[in-house]
């Protein structure tokens, strides 16, 4: 009975794989039907990553948009090497970060964070939600973006680094941070 349930369970799955191997060829070569089911298909998976790197609703929002901005320009790029959602992760985490230092540099130009930034973050902080995801986005922005790409989506400390274009020790020593912040948020005492 197990193995039947097996077969049956390993044909649907390949089913939907030829299915999605379909779906993205006709994306590829242009069929905006096709892209729009894949954007159907991923676009909660996405905009969850985006809220979780960028801490913020609204900012997830943007990004969101902008990664099948460039998921469009760069749907060519995918080659079947891995899994279609595992090489959407990468570009959404990619273009996320990338959006993120785009904004950042905007906001500076444009006001004077010190200020603001302190008010947003005393804010954060006297909000009453106990999950998890609420802490994670009261975290320095550094310490959040590691915490998220290593503890939550199993990126290698290696494959951070490069990401964020800082040295692997930064990297390690910003989880740190974000685990001891996390801690100390959630009322866990060090043994």
């Amino acid at each position: 009975m197990t193995t039947h349930y097996a077969t049956v369970v390993e044909a649907t799955q390949a089913g939907v794989r030829q299915q999605d191997a379909a779906v993205i060829k006709a994306a590829q070569s242009g069929d905006r039907l096709a892209y729009h089911q894949l954007y159907q298909q991923h676009v909660k998976r996405v905009y969850a990553l985006c809220l979780r790197l960028t801490g913020d609703h609204g900012l997830a929002e943007d990004a969101t948009q902008e990664v099948f901005i460039q998921l469009w320009r760069k749907l060519d790029n995918f080659d079947e090497r891995s899994r279609f959602t595992t090489w959407l992760h990468s570009v959404t985490a990619n273009v996320t970060i990338s959006y993120m230092r785009k904004q950042r540099n905007w906001f500076q130009r444009m006001f004077s964070l010190e200020g603001g930034m302190a008010e947003s973050q005393e804010a954060q902080m006297c909000s009453s939600e106990v999950d998890l995801d609420s802490y994670i986005r009261r975290l320095p922005e550094k310490a959040r973006l590691v915490f998220v790409l290593h503890a939550i989506e199993g990126y290698r400390h290696e494959e951070v680094a490069d990401m964020l274009n800082m040295a692997v020790g930064t990297s390690k020593a910003q989880f740190h941070r974000a685990k001891q912040l996390l801690k100390e948020w959630m009322g866990f005492e060090d043994a």
